[in-house]
């Protein structure tokens, strides 16, 4: 049976089946800053996106992948940028993308669930919390920006915790009619809890009414939709985007291409739909983990440890690849088998989102990622 709250909860979703996977989530904050955290879950491989060209054991260790990059964007004498990531070199041609490479959570194993939570809760050892790093941030900014909207079937744990979430998706069911909205309206007039959820709930449908129809299949149409969420006076300040796909055991020249070809048509749609805005926003690229430094016997490549991880928009302080590079030689990979991480995820974070806000990078860095011992990176924004 579909109670009243339950059909609150439910009406205009509609579960994101995609290739590229992309998911999205909102939070409502009162400032001019937007900011974006797209989630590749999977493990994507690092060396597979940013390319250590500049390596003597890199070619070899990657055999027929390392042709890739014969046309990729050359970023320093070192790294080379995926070819099917060109909205993302003219970014960092033009100053607003910053990469950290060899970089990693706290995680040193190989479980996509364990990985996936240490870095949505931004805890030090997996199941550790409940609540999720995003969810917390909200607690740090002003207090009528304690809300937030998953444009998601379900919410992700990065954003789940003790601030409120309403959600929202695109469906394939037929659109309710104005006429039946607004009766159901008139039944929430009474309830003071549900008559603002489904104001609410209205006021975002009337934001996303104009996006593309196929906003769940792929990178651009994702891009946009969010765009069009986060640019109104109105609208949210905060979004995560999930993707999935990157798991690439086998066949992985190809499958990561394509993924990369989303991720950068994403990232390029962010930018054109936020216009004016772009200049207050950061958006972060990250993973659960990376993959093997070298190629297994299917084309694909294994779990692994250390990856790469992205900020880009026009507040960040772009035009750097930030690596205390460890090196692919086999006595410096770790365990015999992965890049090395030299850098920590959650204090690039801390560092990022702290400067980005205005939130003392310090603070912010215990209560977002409680239990580990790093220190925020400074200076990327």
């Amino acid at each position: 049976m579909l109670d009243r709250r339950a059909f609150v909860a439910t009406s205009g979703l509609g579960a994101l089946a995609l290739g590229f996977a992309p998911r999205f989530a909102f939070a409502g904050a009162p400032t001019a800053k937007r900011f974006v955290f797209i989630i590749q879950r999977g493990a994507a491989d690092g060396l597979g996106t940013i390319a250590p060209t500049g390596d003597p054991a890199f070619a070899g260790l990657r055999g027929a992948f390392a042709e890739d990059f014969a046309t990729g964007a050359k970023l320093d004498p070192m790294f080379t940028l995926h070819p099917q990531l060109p909205a993302v070199a003219d970014l960092f041609q033009q100053r607003q993308a910053l990469f950290a490479h060899a970089i990693a959570s706290p995680y040193r194993d190989r479980s996509h669930f364990d990985g996936q939570n240490i870095l949505e809760t931004g805890a030090a050892g997996a199941y550790q919390v409940t609540d999720g790093w995003l969810n917390r941030l909200l607690g740090l900014l002003p207090d009528d920006a304690a809300k937030a909207i998953a444009l998601s079937a379900t919410v992700p744990l990065a954003l789940r915790g003790p601030h409120e979430v309403t959600s929202y998706a695109p469906s394939n069911l037929p659109q309710a009619s104005d006429d039946l909205l607004q009766r159901v309206g008139m039944m929430y007039d009474g309830d003071a809890q549900l008559h603002g959820l489904w104001n609410e709930a209205i006021s975002t449908r009337a934001l996303a009414a104009d996006a593309p129809a196929d906003s769940g299949r792929n990178g651009a149409a994702a891009g946009t939709l969010a765009a069009k969420l986060l640019l109104p006076a109105g609208g949210a300040r905060i979004a995560m985007i999930e993707t999935g796909g990157w798991d690439t055991h086998a066949g992985q020249r190809a499958r990561l291409g394509n993924q990369l070809k989303g991720l950068d048509a994403m990232i390029a749609a962010l930018k054109v739909g936020l216009g004016p805005v772009w200049g207050q926003t950061m958006v972060l690229v990250a993973t659960e983990f990376g993959r093997t430094a070298a190629v297994n016997g299917t084309g694909g490549t294994d779990h692994g440890t250390a990856s790469c991880a992205m900020l880009l928009g026009g507040s960040v302080r772009g035009g750097r690849i930030l690596s205390d590079w460890p090196g692919l030689a086999p006595a410096a990979l770790y365990e015999g088998r992965d890049l090395k991480p030299t850098m920590q995820l959650d204090s690039f974070i801390a560092g990022a989102v702290g400067a980005h806000f205005g939130v003392d990078p310090g603070k912010l860095m215990s209560v977002l990622f409680p239990g580990t011992s790093g220190r925020p990176v400074e200076g990327l924004i």
